[in-house]
């Protein structure tokens, strides 16, 4: 609701204004999930206002066995108020002056009680939204690690974060956005380590956002902070583990939690934030680094090496002697290209397929596929075998990315370039990657540069992402952040 405090309509003392209020704004009476409760204490009317689901009903009957006690034990006194307010039995109790305010609390999952004759109520936390048990993320699975994980309630999602960092100066600042769907935000970030002017900035972007609801959630937020465009590169990374998210506040990042999300945005975030797993940090340092480096190469591959093979097949003079057998061994009646850009669309047929397909299906949809579609593709002459190798190969490096949104990204950039050395040979490779890396280098997300610490160069941070560094030998914090304090053991 974007009315503000001066045109709200107050809390009436008469208890029939006030369900009036209720019937024409929300519905009451009409929806059923939406219902109300009169009860007396001490001679004087009580109205509890709930939407069935989102509340813990057990909480409610506790809180009006504990009411209705009243009646047993106290006598009609004035301070009727006064005395219920002391038998609410929760943590989280709050006065309100404003119907307004009353309604979004309702549709947000609280209790709120009306006394009779008074202009205020109370707001009684008694969320129970549904949703499912904290486990570990799909797309982020580690051989050794926690497997917990964000989940589609932002309560339990805070409270997986205050676990692993039981800082005093940790802050989780709510939001609501959204005129129609109200929608929790919440805001993390260690006060004494991020920088005051970043949180600023994304508590001001937040704040700005206008539209009827962001029922897509962290994705419609991050269009919002970050005004990607037509950008396909990811501007802000996405994680499901608190492991991550809480690396990431020590750092000096600022997280952005939406409700009814289980992904949590890191901001700010470079290209090669986007390029690390946790798998690098559950091993050895040297293991780690291993990883990596296989993990860079098949992101290398996913980019360049299709185009590159491309380009080899349309200048075999560039190739030397000892490597003159790569290429097609045999014609083919279709171009090349027309076969690379079938086998790689083909693959995002099968991965979309995939997705959409029942967990028990999969597997053996994957296997015809591969040895069936593959095969006979090959035998009636659609494709030769060297553009599917090549193809399988580029698809692999793209699964080695964990960021899946990079991913897409670094297709969309091979297709690009793989059109470039098609029409233009070996000026188009060489123009085209340096076009490549001009854009990355221009992309700025929340005024943090997108190949830092490759361009700008900084040399002790471009050493700790070519090498996974032991953690008591990492004791500063990357400066990218502009933390304001550069000391990790303080």
């Amino acid at each position: 609701m974007s009315q503000n405090g001066t045109n709200m309509k107050p809390i009436s003392p008469t208890l029939s204004e006030n369900e009036q209020f209720f019937k024409e704004r929300v519905g009451l009476g009409d929806s059923f999930d939406l219902g109300m409760r009169k009860i007396h204490i001490l001679n004087k009317e009580i109205n509890i206002y709930y939407v069935n689901g989102l509340c813990d009903t057990q909480f409610i009957i506790e809180i009006m066995e504990s009411l209705l006690h009243l009646n047993d034990v106290e006598r009609k006194s004035s301070k009727v108020p006064a005395l219920i307010e002391n038998r609410l039995v929760h943590q989280q109790v709050e006065n309100i002056e404003k119907l307004d305010e009353a309604v979004d609390q309702v549709l947000s999952g609280l209790i709120v009680i009306f006394v009779e004759g008074e202009d205020t109520a109370f707001v009684v936390d008694t969320r129970s939204y549904p949703g499912r048990n904290p486990e570990e993320p799909d797309t982020e699975k580690v051989v050794r690690g926690a497997r917990d994980g964000y989940v589609e309630n932002i309560i339990v999602n805070t409270a997986l974060t205050r676990r692993r960092i039981r800082d005093e100066r940790l802050r989780n600042e709510i939001l609501q956005i959204g005129e129609r769907s109200k929608t929790d935000i919440c805001i993390s970030y260690i006060k004494d380590i991020a920088d005051p002017d970043l949180i600023d900035i994304v508590r001001k972007e937040i704040k700005a956002i206008d539209i009827d609801g962001i029922t897509m959630a962290d994705k419609t937020v991050e269009e919002f902070l970050v005004k990607q465009g037509y950008n396909p590169f990811p501007l802000v990374r996405y994680t499901e583990r608190p492991d991550i998210a809480a690396t990431h506040l020590l750092e000096g990042h600022v997280l952005i939690m939406v409700d009814t999300s289980p992904s949590v945005i890191i901001t700010p975030t470079t290209f090669f934030h986007h390029v690390q797993h946790v798998e690098e940090y559950r091993q050895s340092p040297t293991v780690g680094t291993f990883v990596r480096w296989v993990r860079f190469l098949g992101i290398l591959a996913s980019i360049f090496l299709l185009p590159f093979w491309f380009l080899l097949v349309l200048e075999p003079t560039l190739l030397p002697d000892p490597l003159a057998f790569i290429g097609p061994s045999e014609q083919s009646n279709i171009p090349i290209i027309v076969q690379i850009f079938a086998a790689d669309i083909g693959i995002e047929f099968l991965r979309m397929a995939a997705i959409h397909t029942p967990t028990a299906l999969s597997t053996a949809m994957g296997l015809i596929a591969a040895v069936l579609i593959g095969q006979i593709a090959i035998d009636v002459g659609l494709f030769v075998p060297e553009v599917i190798l090549y193809v399988s190969l580029a698809a692999v490096g793209s699964f080695t990315t964990p960021s899946y949104e990079l991913s897409v990204a670094n297709k969309i950039a091979r297709l690009v370039l793989l059109i470039l050395v098609a029409i233009f040979h070996t000026v188009g490779f060489v123009v085209g990657s340096t076009i490549f890396i001009i854009i990355l280098a221009g992309i700025r997300s929340l005024n943090t540069p997108y190949l830092w610490p490759f361009i700008p160069f900084s040399p002790k941070a471009l050493m700790m992402i070519l090498v996974r560094r032991a953690v008591p030998g990492s004791k500063v914090r990357p400066n990218i952040t502009h933390p304001r304090n550069r000391q990790r053991q303080t």
